[in-house]
């Protein structure tokens, strides 16, 4: 199989799986957020959620990505097989650490992240799924790498309809402050179960191999921070807007983050698909330039879907959600482009995966954390969450900017000057969008539309070359027919 071919199969069939996933929630959450009699609860789920992924990143303490690093230095099935057993029995026993850690000080967990003592139920749920989860991960880890890609489509969209096949019944009977929180640790435990059965053979307490541990540490330590500040870049927000403008408000952020994350069917299908294509193509003379060219690809892809999504969000959130929720609508442009910018950097920080250097991915992060975090100190005060939005996506956009110098000068990547050209033409779409052409649906689809001719003129080559392949393959189907 070409490279060409197994990077767009894995991207469309782990997005069709994303699609199918996603769509559960985009018809759900309108549902759920009517059956809420507040901004509030959802709220709270929110913050819960918050305070798994953050967990997680500890609990997990980098493993996944040193077990797919080190799984495929070799084709020896009983090495393979050592390396998931080492990587899931260190994840358990550090994910039942943290859980009871959670659990020891959920009073104060609880009035960090709540900002009352109350929602130590809370607390104890997340505990839970941080331990689920953080199990979870690893113990699919077989089924991504061996590239089962229908298996992950079933479960995926299993997964969201048990979720909320168990929260909107909770919902209806009063239990609005649990009832997501309980259905999301429910379906994961189910997760869990089903590919603890379907992934057996690849684990076993007698292939644990301590040599292994410690050089799949030096790889998954490092990565723990920089877990830490994906987090902080997601989250340190929704902390901070609670502090400071209420938990009802983080409802309204949180829903505009849920708009914003529709950016995920596309990241979804890049990161489930890109990790096995990065690692198997990593010996390739020609990776750097096949990297430099998915970079740009990815990166007009992203402009042009971020700039449709502007265009319609007025009339989405109208439809979707009740008034109370329509401030969100000037945040969720800036939270659907910013999963996209994190997508384009973890293709970069690839590049020093692969030649073993994690170190200056953290340093990268943390300069835009650092970025992310003062200006959410300055804006969200002033402009409330559209500021806290504004915030992230500048943070994004530093690290990026930050690992193509480092890495052009490292001879690791090298975009073209194409890629800039058309960055400038969406960032002018974007500032006219803001202070010119809010809620006009007719000159955004104008604007829209020329955006999309200047990217296509900037591709040309690229896009006649697809639209050539296209018509020999319809060709060829049609020969094979009258044949």
């Amino acid at each position: 199989m070409s490279r060409a071919r197994l990077f767009i199969e894995n991207m469309l069939i782990y997005g069709l799986g994303g699609v199918l996933a996603k769509i559960v929630p985009f018809i759900m959450v309108p549902i759920v957020t009517r059956l809420m009699p507040g901004t509030e609860y959802f709220g709270m789920s929110d913050m819960t959620n918050t305070i798994v992924s953050f967990a997680q990143a500890f609990s997990v303490m980098g493993m996944y990505d040193a077990m797919f690093r080190f799984f495929f230095d070799d084709d020896d099935i009983e090495r393979e097989k050592a390396i998931c057993s080492t990587a899931l029995f260190f994840v358990l026993g550090f994910s039942l650490v943290v859980a009871l850690s959670m659990l020891l000080f959920s009073d104060p967990i609880a009035k960090l992240f709540f900002g009352t003592t109350e929602c130590v139920s809370l607390v104890i749920i997340a505990s839970i799924s941080t331990f689920i989860g953080g199990s979870g991960s690893i113990i699919q880890a077989p089924t991504r790498i061996q590239n089962k890609r229908i298996t992950f489509i079933v479960m995926n969209l299993v997964t969201s309809l048990l979720s909320y096949g168990i929260s909107v019944p909770l919902l209806i009977t009063g239990n609005y402050v649990i009832a997501l929180p309980v259905a999301a640790a429910a379906a994961a435990l189910v997760s869990l179960v089903v590919f603890g059965l379907l992934n057996r053979s690849w684990f076993g307490i007698k292939q644990f191999r301590l040599p292994y541990l410690l050089p799949m540490l030096k790889i998954g330590i490092p990565l723990m921070p920089t877990f830490l500040c994906y987090w902080l870049f997601s989250s340190a927000d929704r902390l901070m807007i609670t502090s400071i403008l209420g938990i009802s408000e983080e409802g309204i952020y949180a829903i505009a983050a849920m708009v914003g994350q529709a950016s995920q069917l596309v990241y979804t299908a890049f990161a489930q698909g890109w990790q096995y294509f990065a690692f198997s193509t990593m010996h390739d003379k020609d990776q750097v330039s096949m990297t430099s060219r998915i970079y740009e690809y990815l990166g007009a892809i992203s402009f042009i879907v971020s700039a449709w999504l502007i265009v319609f969000i007025a009339p989405l959130f109208d439809l979707l959600f009740p008034s109370q929720y329509l401030p969100g609508i000037t945040a969720a442009p800036y939270l659907f482009l910013a999963p996209l910018l994190l997508m384009l950097f973890q293709v970069l920080a690839n590049q020093l995966l692969i030649i073993k250097k994690t170190w200056p991915s953290l340093l990268m992060l943390a300069l835009g954390v650092v970025m992310n975090i003062a200006l959410n100190l300055v804006m969200i005060p002033t402009i409330g969450i559209e500021g806290a939005a504004i915030a992230t996506l500048a943070g994004y956009l530093l690290i990026n900017a930050v690992a193509l110098i480092v890495l052009t000068r490292m001879k690791l990547i090298n975009v073209s000057g194409r890629f800039y050209v058309g960055l400038l033409a969406f960032t002018m779409f974007f500032l006219a969008w803001r202070f010119l052409l809010i809620g006009q649906l007719a000159p955004l689809l104008i604007a829209c539309a020329a955006l999309c001719v200047v990217f296509a003129l900037l591709y040309r080559v690229e896009l006649k070359r697809a639209v050539q392949k296209i018509r020999s393959l319809v060709q060829r189907s049609r020969a094979n027919d009258s044949c």
